[in-house]
């Protein structure tokens, strides 16, 4: 059997043992250079990879290399110049020879409002955000037929707006007689009171019904804005009914913004609503060591392993830490040590919060638009007696709370009724995908606060 097919053999074992984001990141542009005397020679992309797969993946390939051929009793592990060359357009950079990081020139192309750093090459794919991705890439093989509209909703850093940039992006690219606009609905809002104020509303109009992808970022914004809601119904069903592509986000399930008409709710339910979580584990070492490699710099598999495991916020809380370290590696003009990062991590990132009962009780109230008040009233309100059953759920699955203690700071209620609800709750989340949905964006709220 040659190299290459012993190599493809192996990467078929190692893509059935690991996630897809790690497959990606770790096992891309890796190949057998040569194999002798039982020794295989395995060419990487960077030294970044070597170190990760040295520490993380050796056993296992070298023990599937064992069950292909028998005869192999090691791995050694190269970097290829050539294609960590080809994979970054430059060398990796040498920290004590650098005075400063590069900043990359970005410009916002004023005509679409698009950012070009924001691509799919640029998106890194986990278990976290694969549902989300997929849904992008049907969009941009059919826009205007498959999922139309798109709404993409989460926590705030979670990658919405770079993967519905990602999507304008590459439909100006590949289609480039579309018309792709991406806003913000501040700016939609704004566009408006200044044509309703100047009497253009007919201009106002034109300018929104032209565009073939229309891409609207924070739609939750609209929340209480009635006149900027009817403009915005009678959008959408223009663009619509011509199969002109719509893509919405938001930091939250269109179900729950409040005071957003029913119609304008219905109408971004029409297509494919999927949420965009808080990145795994693994999927932030992807992430982490992605930045710091678009940087030239490389972290070691230690130092990326313990980030990924320390800073468990959003993206954007990760490339703020890479690029920190990253110029504190460029002033002392030398790799990081641990300890260095731990010192940084201690000093300058948010400690896991010790969340209060009533801080539990205020994030869950508002997500269901209710008074906290009400939360801890003897009232059988149907529209009160589930946010607070899914509140003693929450207390006791995901902070370990005593039923008696929940009833007591909830109250006063007794242990069983808090195990009662409890119980319903894990039952029903069984039959009612709505209502695990709503769990899973509640804690996605805590675990952000």
């Amino acid at each position: 059997m040659d190299c290459k097919q012993l190599w493809q053999n192996v990467l078929v074992e190692m893509e059935l043992g690991v996630s897809r984001a790690n497959f990606t990141t770790w096992f891309k542009d890796t190949r057998i250079v040569k194999e002798d005397g039982g020794v295989v020679v395995l060419s990487v992309p960077n030294a970044f990879v070597k170190e990760w797969l040295l520490t993380k993946y050796h056993n296992s390939i070298l023990r599937s290399l064992r069950n292909i051929e028998n005869s192999i009793h090691a791995v050694e592990y190269v970097v290829n110049k050539e294609e960590a060359r080809r994979r970054d357009d430059r060398p990796a950079k040498d920290l004590s020879n650098t005075r400063e990081l590069p900043l990359p020139e970005i410009t916002v192309n004023k005509e679409d409002n698009l950012n070009p750093r924001y691509t799919f090459e640029s998106f890194i794919v986990g278990p976290f955000n694969e549902l989300s991705h997929a849904a992008a890439q049907a969009v941009i093989k059919n826009p205007g037929i498959m999922y139309n509209p798109l709404f993409i909703y989460g926590s705030t850093g979670h990658g919405k707006t770079h993967l519905i940039q990602a999507i304008g992006n590459h439909i100006k690219t590949t289609s480039p007689g579309k018309k792709v606009y991406y806003m913000t609905s501040e700016q939609f809002v704004q566009d408006f009171m200044n044509a309703f104020q100047h009497q253009k509303i007919h201009i106002f109009k034109e300018k929104y019904r032209k565009y073939d992808v229309l891409i609207v970022d924070d739609i939750q914004l609209f929340s209480d804005k009635q006149r900027c809601q009817e403009e915005l119904f009678h959008l959408f069903n223009t663009l619509y009914d011509s199969n002109r592509q719509i893509i919405f986000s938001s930091d939250k399930h269109p179900h729950f913004i409040p005071n957003l008409e029913d119609r304008l709710k219905s109408r971004f339910l029409v297509g494919m609503t999927v949420e965009l979580p808080a990145p795994d584990k693994e999927s932030r070492a992807a992430i982490i060591s992605a930045k710091s490699l678009q940087q030239g710099v490389t972290l070691s598999a230690e130092v990326t392993d313990y980030l990924a495991h320390t800073i468990n916020g959003n993206i954007r809380e990760l490339e703020g830490a890479v690029n920190a370290l990253l110029c504190q590696a460029q002033l002392k003009g030398k790799e990081l040590s641990l300890l260095d990062v731990r010192n940084y991590v201690k000093n300058n990132v948010k400690p896991k919060k010790i969340m209060a009962v009533k801080d539990v009780v205020r994030i869950i109230s508002d997500f269901y638009n209710i008074k906290e008040d009400n939360i801890y009233e003897k009232t059988r309100h149907k529209e009160i007696i589930r946010p607070r059953q899914i509140i003693m759920y929450i207390l006791r699955e995901d902070f370990n709370i005593s039923y008696p203690s929940i009833g007591d700071r909830l109250g006063g209620r007794d242990h069983t009724t808090v195990i009662h609800s409890c119980e319903k709750v894990k039952n029903d989340i069984k039959e009612d995908r709505e209502l695990l949905e709503e769990i899973e964006q509640i804690r996605g709220l805590l675990a952000v606060s």
